[in-house]
């Protein structure tokens, strides 16, 4: 049973992964050498129904307060609160807390907090991301994904998730979940219900299953322990491996 789960877990990371790098490579054709767009101007306060059906009119306004749509809010720049039912977009930086029942998407940085059932960051979040599906391209500070998180470099900070997370690059922090976690480069602490696995530990993996292909100094707590450049690449219970130069 460990071993389906196992194989399961291990198959989507990679489904994961694949459409991710597909959609990122896609979006660097489509912004590559594209200026930024031009903002009409500056507005502290942007309300209506869905944009451009607002006050002042169009998408194309930085917005230096509120922008509070009933449906959908958009805008250059966002510095302070966004928030829409449906969904909230800041095409340049956001800086402040964006919030939406169903997407907040950051094509550019988000420095702040984002709070949705889907967040959404092309480049890097600084601080808090709660969702239910979290993608971004990297991410500093804190995340709470109640289903699953996608980064596409590296995480620096702690990383909270329902079934769980994956993360392209490093791991730096805490990566913990109830289903699976994946990283790369793992400089910390992997905490799972089910299943961890990593190409490279540098800390601790605690859960059912541990899997590391190798390790630079670091251990495991489960029932299945895998260090695969160890002398005895298994071991249950507890295993460990500290190379000495």
């Amino acid at each position: 049973m460990n071993r389906v789960v196992k194989c399961g877990l291990f198959a989507g990371a990679i489904a994961a992964f694949a459409v991710q790098g597909a959609l990122a490579q896609e979006e660097q054709k489509e912004y590559a050498g594209a200026p930024d767009p031009t903002s009409y101007g500056y507005t502290v306060l942007m309300v209506g129904l869905a944009t451009p059906v607002s006050l002042p009119w169009d998408f194309d306004w930085d917005v230096f307060g509120l922008n509070a749509n009933l449906a959908y809010s958009d805008c250059n720049k966002m510095y302070g609160l966004e928030a829409a039912l449906v969904g909230s977009t800041a095409r340049l930086k956001m800086i402040g807390l964006q919030a939406a029942l169903g997407c907040a998407f950051a094509n550019r940085d988000a420095i702040g907090a984002q709070v949705a059932l889907a967040t959404v960051c092309n480049r890097t979040g600084y601080g808090l991301a709660v969702d239910a599906v979290g993608i971004n391209r990297e991410f500093v500070g804190l995340r709470a994904d109640l289903l699953w998180s996608m980064t596409d470099s590296s995480v620096y900070g702690l990383s909270v998730a329902g079934l769980g997370s994956a993360v392209r690059e490093d791991m730096w922090g805490w990566q913990l979940a109830l289903g699976g976690n994946f990283a790369r480069r793992v400089h910390g602490l992997q905490t799972v219900g089910i299943c961890n696995m990593t190409d490279e530990l540098r800390g601790a993996q605690i859960g059912i299953v541990n899997y590391a292909a190798t390790c630079s100094g670091g251990f495991q707590i489960g029932l299945v322990n895998l260090i695969m450049d160890n002398q005895v690449p298994f071991l249950p219970i507890f295993n460990c491996y500290f190379p000495i130069d």
